[in-house]
């Protein structure tokens, strides 16, 4: 058994943890390969992140596996990543399900290739009656464009008269996110060193702890996951309030 995993405090656990998996290209070149050759060697560091959750019982986890920007990247590359992920999920699939593991998506899945949002969408199917754990795929998402559809789906039912100006706060709109069913997110983790957030859950995160990792994607293992929990830990968690507040709670 890992010793990290042993000094993490199982009355403590964050309930959802999201991960920006960073750093596939910086680790292909860094081997004088294609940046597609650290996509396709990032599986197993995906497999760590589920397995490691899993193992702690962290009920949520999230990996943005591919962002409304990546769009942007030069084709050869988005149609390696797309090939990936039909791949992976078909590879896949029967583990997440042996692990009781449910799955879901957010994002605009309509820009998909038919082919992978058929494939997601059979994998969420598969699963939707799991309840050892949720992984949520963030795939061709965007939290700047999910809140302002959000705040285009609230004025629409306002103009109808379905919501009333004066009840609308942050639960209501919550409602109107893609994760209007999940956790808030208590820990994010981004991987490669660099210290951003990348428009991913901007709205999810408000009181999340932050974690940037000089660890490349590629190169992410179980023990690292362990120990950004047992750090996550160690912080004294004060939803504005002060430290002499929390402990009188």
């Amino acid at each position: 058994m890992s010793l990290i995993k042993e000094k993490i405090n199982s009355e403590n656990l964050p309930q959802h943890v999201a991960i920006i998996m960073d750093g596939n290209g910086r680790w292909a070149k860094s081997r004088g390969e294609e940046r597609t050759f650290g996509h396709k060697n990032a599986i197993d560091a995906v497999r760590n992140a589920i397995n490691a959750c899993n193992e702690v019982n962290i009920p949520y986890l999230t990996l943005y596996t591919f962002s409304s920007e990546n769009w942007k990247r030069p084709t050869d590359e988005v149609n390696t990543l797309m090939s990936l992920l039909t791949e992976t999920l078909l590879l896949e699939a029967e583990e997440i399900f042996s692990k009781g593991l449910r799955m879901h998506v957010i994002g605009n899945l309509e820009k998909l290739p038919t082919l992978v949002k058929e494939q997601l969408l059979k994998v969420v199917e598969l699963t939707k009656e799991n309840t050892k754990g949720n992984l949520v795929l963030a795939i061709s998402y965007g939290s700047q464009n999910e809140i302002l559809n959000a705040v285009k789906n609230i004025s629409a039912d306002v103009k109808e008269g379905k919501v009333d100006v004066e009840n609308i706060d942050e639960k209501l709109f919550e409602n109107y996110l893609y994760t209007k069913d999940f956790p808030p997110v208590d820990l994010l983790i981004r991987t490669s060193g660099e210290i951003r957030i990348s428009n991913f859950l901007l709205w999810q995160i408000a009181y999340a702890e932050l974690q940037f990792l000089n660890v490349l994607w590629p190169d992410f293992t179980k023990d690292i996951f362990f120990q950004c929990i047992v750090d996550y830990q160690n912080k004294e968690r004060r939803y504005g309030l002060t430290g002499e507040q929390i402990q009188i709670q």
